[in-house]
C-alpha cells in the first residue's frame, strides 16, 4: 500500500495568534489566497491605505504567476521545461538569474544541493503521483545523469548534455519571496508577511504594531507544532521529509534526493529550517543542509559566515539543533518543553 500526504511545514501563525478576539485579518490587511508552484500561497499587505496595501497585493499576485509561468518544470510552456525537452533554450533575464545563483548554490554546497537531480525525483514518482522503488542499477544510471557543472549558462542561453534535466523548485518559492519583497519595498511597503507555502515565507518589516512575526513550526512526527520561530526582516525555509512522502513496505521515502545516490537523503535529520535575509538562500540552503546532516550542516554554517543564515536542525530521535543566533528568537511551544534543545557556536 502506498501512502501519501503533503505538509506546509512552517504555518503563519504571527496573523492569529496576537490578534485580539473576533479580529479578522482583512480588517487590519489586503491579502490574497492563491494556489501557484503546486501550493497554497498567502500574501499579506500592510499599506498607508487600502489603496497601497490592495495595489502591492494585486502586483504581488501577477508577479507570482509570472515566474511561475517561466520557472516550472512540470509547466510545459515553461522555459526549464524548453530546456529540459530540447537541451538547449534562450532564457528570460529572470530564469538567467535565478539559474545562475542556484548554480552557485550547488558549488557552495559541494553539490549537496544540485538542481540537476531531476531524473531521479521523476523515477522516484515525486512529479506525478505514481510512487515506485528504482532497483540499484536503475539508481546508478539515474546518478551519472547528475552532475550540476555539465550544465552551460552563457548570459540568457543554456545548455545541458543529453539525458539531463534540471529544476529549480529548490529555489524558485525563495527567488520569487525576494522578488516580492523587492517591489512591495518599492511600493513603500514596510510590513508584509509573504507565505508562499510549502515551508517558504518572508516576513518585511515587523507586524503592523511593531511586534515579530510569529512562525509555527511543524513537529516533523505529530500533527502539532513545537515551537514558534520570531521572524522580522527575514526569511526562512524548511526542508523536511514529513513534507512530500510516500511509504512502502514500511519504509518511507520522501522527495529530497541526496545527489550522491540518486536516492531520498539519509541524514540523520527529519527537517531543518534557514533563516537567512535572503529567501533563496533559505530555500537552497534548508535542502542542501537536510542532504548533509547536522555535523557536515553544522560545519558549514561556521565556515561560510558571509551567507549570514542561521539553522534549526530537528533530529531523528526528536532533539533540536539550533544555530547561536536563532538562541532568543526560538521558543519551544507549549507540550514541547522536554525536547532536548542544543545551541551550536
Amino acid at each position: 500500500m502506498v501512502k501519501t500526504r503533503i505538509w506546509t511545514a512552517a504555518l503563519v501563525l504571527g496573523l492569529f495568534l496576537s490578534l485580539p478576539a473576533g479580529c479578522q485579518v482583512e480588517d487590519v490587511g489586503e491579502e490574497s489566497r492563491i494556489f501557484a508552484m503546486d501550493t497554497v500561497m498567502t500574501l499579506t499587505y500592510y499599506g498607508q491605505d487600502r489603496e497601497s496595501g490592495r495595489e502591492a497585493l494585486e502586483e504581488g499576485v501577477a508577479e507570482v504567476y509570472e515566474l511561475e509561468d517561466l520557472l516550472s518544470a512540470t509547466a510545459p510552456d515553461s522555459e526549464i521545461s524548453a530546456l529540459n525537452e530540447a537541451g538547449q533554450a534562450h532564457l528570460s533575464p529572470d530564469t538567467a538569474q535565478l539559474l545562475s545563483a542556484a548554480l552557485e548554490l550547488c558549488a557552495l554546497t559541494g553539490g549537496a544541493l544540485d538542481i540537476t537531480a531531476y531524473p531521479a525525483v521523476e523515477a522516484w514518482g515525486f512529479t506525478t503521483g505514481e510512487y515506485r522503488v528504482p532497483n540499484q542499477a536503475e539508481l546508478e544510471e539515474l546518478g551519472d545523469r547528475i552532475d550540476y557543472t555539465r550544465v552551460s549558462l552563457d548570459q540568457e542561453s543554456a545548455s545541458l548534455p543529453d539525458g539531463m534535466k534540471l529544476d529549480l523548485g529548490a529555489v524558485a518559492k525563495g527567488y520569487t519571496a525576494d522578488r516580492l519583497a523587492k517591489l512591495a519595498q518599492e511600493r513603500d511597503i514596510t510590513s508584509a508577511l509573504l507565505d508562499l507555502g510549502q515551508s517558504t515565507i518572508l516576513a518585511l518589516g515587523a507586524k503592523p504594531d511593531g511586534s515579530p512575526w510569529r512562525i509555527g513550526i511543524q513537529d516533523p512526527q505529530g500533527e502539532g507544532y513545537l515551537g514558534v520561530l520570531e521572524l522580522e526582516g527575514q526569511a526562512m525555509g524548511t526542508s523536511g521529509g514529513y513534507q512530500r512522502y510516500f511509504e512502502r513496505d514500511g519504509v518511507r521515502y520522501w522527495h529530497i534526493i541526496d545527489p550522491a545516490t540518486a536516492a531520498p537523503a539519509r541524514s540523520g535529520l527529519l527537517s531543518v529550517t534557514v533563516v537567512s535575509p535572503s529567501g533563496l538562500a533559505c530555500d537552497g540552503l534548508s535542502t542542501a543542509l537536510f542532504v548533509m546532516g547536522l555535523e557536515r550542516g553544522t560545519q558549514f554554517w561556521r565556515d561560510h559566515p558571509e551567507l549570514e543564515f542561521e539553522a534549526l536542525f530537528i533530529l531523528e530521535d526528536g532533539s533540536l539543533a539550533l544555530t547561536s543566533g536563532l538562541k532568543d528568537s526560538f521558543t519551544l511551544a507549549q507540550g514541547y518543553e522536554d525536547r532536548e534543545v542544543e545551541v551550536l557556536s
